[in-house]
């Protein structure tokens, strides 16, 4: 496919573009050239860019997938549901921080929890998109410490407690290139998907699946 890029230069997309070509795919500078004859648009830039690549990406009947955590997915949501196109977004694209989340709501039902993020320091939002996410799976009122610092790519631990005992839930990025995957996941499926926003990789991942068909009884 011919994928638009944007943020190709940036941390992400640096590792993104290369990957994306070494899967067979023709990676285009989004800011350069435009979405114009791509079949799938990608974001990882900033939170206060996303809407405005989104506008040329709708207008152009490019689907988009969205990796920029921060960004306004409730207009983002409207926008391509008025274009009719779909748009896929996750606040992580590291299949082991979506186990990590889902993991953590398991627990959740059993011990009370925070969350701890951790991520570097030129890291526009926080709490995190991750964090954010996970609080949410797990219900209301979880708290969330962020930690911003040099050295540091993507990191989060989840801390339950219970009479007796502790459980940690964690999961680190070493390298960005844990988000690859997700997102080749992301751009082969999003086409496919229906006009307007769908958040989550776990949606890709682990589809819903149909109820088991019950044997036919003879006789009934």
């Amino acid at each position: 496919m011919r994928v638009c890029l944007f943020g190709a230069t940036g941390k992400v997309g640096s590792v993104l573009g290369p990957a994306l070509e070494r899967a067979g795919h023709t990676v285009v500078d989004g800011r350069a050239a435009g979405p114009d004859g791509c079949e799938v648009a990608i974001d990882f830039t900033r939170p206060d860019a996303v809407l405005e690549n989104a506008a040329k990406c709708l207008a152009a009947g490019v689907p988009l997938v969205v990796g920029t955590t921060g960004c306004d997915l409730g207009e983002l949501d409207r926008r391509a549901r008025e274009a009719g196109l779909p748009c896929f977004y996750a606040p992580n694209f590291a299949i082991g921080a979506v186990l990590m989340m889902r993991f953590a709501a398991e627990a959740s039902a059993s011990f009370r929890g925070e969350i701890v993020e951790l991520h570097a320091e030129t890291k526009l939002d926080a709490p995190s998109g991750t964090a954010k996410a996970t609080a949410e799976r797990m219900g209301e009122g979880v708290p969330i410490h962020s930690v911003r610092l040099p050295g540091l790519v993507a990191h989060q631990e989840v801390i339950f407690g219970g009479p007796g005992e502790t459980l940690t839930i964690r999961h680190d990025t070493t390298s960005r290139e844990a988000f690859v995957p997700g997102v080749l996941r992301a751009v082969e499926a999003v086409s496919g998907l229906p006009a307007g926003l769908t958040v989550g990789l776990e949606s890709l991942l682990w589809p819903p699946r149909r109820p088991a068909r019950r044997p036919e009884v003879e006789g009934v």
